[in-house]
């Protein structure tokens, strides 16, 4: 929320309260005192309709072992994300309005950490992530290796042909590391497994409506959580466009939010 003044930051933090509560008041009406499995498979969702149900059925029913609950937060929209989540059977929260990917997974954590859940990976709704690959993230954390895992498609395989993206991947991955002293390959990437009690640790902090990536990443490591990545295969999304924006534009953002999280981390 740059350039607004505070009055005006005020103003919107407070719609964007009311929304989630009300959003909160249909969830509790629909599940009451729900209790969530050892794992959840985090999704956030906007206007995905024609993509989700496949994404879901693709979700295990037990990875690693332990229990996996699909949860679904519908960042607002006008198709049908949310009846379809509902119909394959997911959890789903829904924002009468949209408020970001950022919310939208920050809301996502509070319930992770609020109804039980022991470990999140979040993927995309578009099917770029493929979540059948959730186990090979989730082992590390349950053998006490790392507190959070990235998948990497520089380590496994990147299935789409946009170059500039590819070549992004590189560059911000080289800045977070200079800046942070980590050694990863792939730091713009929203298909990971986190553990829980890293996230009740950092999600207060959290800040960003949009391109949280960095953010999450960059304040997890300052506060000394451990990091490590697993290879993972990146496809084309499945259908639609994606609603990052151009990639100059999400470049130039996305760079924006890495610098200004490790400032405040520093």
């Amino acid at each position: 929320m740059a350039n607004i003044s505070d009055h005006q930051q005020t103003r919107l933090r407070a719609l964007q309260r009311l929304v989630i509560d009300m959003g909160r008041k249909s969830f509790d009406e629909r599940y009451g005192e729900v209790k969530l499995t050892p794992v959840v498979g985090l999704i956030c969702a906007y206007e995905e309709e024609a993509n989700i149900a496949d994404v879901l059925r693709r979700v295990p029913k037990v990875a690693c072992g332990l229990e996996v609950t699909p949860l679904v937060i519908v960042d607002g929209g006008d198709d049908e994300t949310a009846r379809v989540a509902l119909d394959e059977g997911a959890v789903t929260f829904v924002f009468p309005v949209n408020l970001g990917h950022g919310v939208a997974l920050r809301v996502g954590y509070d319930l992770c950490v609020s109804l039980g859940a022991q470990y999140v990976v979040t993927f995309d709704a578009d099917g770029q992530n493929d979540p059948t690959e959730m186990p090979q993230l989730l082992q590390p954390l349950v053998d006490d290796e790392a507190d959070f895992v990235v998948a990497s498609r520089r380590l496994g395989v990147d299935n789409t042909g946009d170059r500039y993206r590819q070549l992004g991947v590189v560059f911000f991955a080289t800045l977070m590391n200079l800046l942070t002293g980590a050694h990863l390959t792939d730091t713009s990437n929203g298909f990971r497994a986190l553990r829980v009690t890293m996230l009740a640790d950092v999600k207060d902090r959290l800040e960003q409506d949009q391109y949280q990536t960095a953010e999450l990443l960059i304040t997890s490591l300052k506060r000394g959580w451990r990091v490590t990545e697993r290879p993972a295969v990146w496809h084309e999304r499945a259908s639609g466009q994606s609603k990052k924006g151009t990639n100059l534009l999400y470049g130039f953002r996305y760079a924006a939010v890495l610098l200004a999280t490790w400032r405040r981390e520093r």
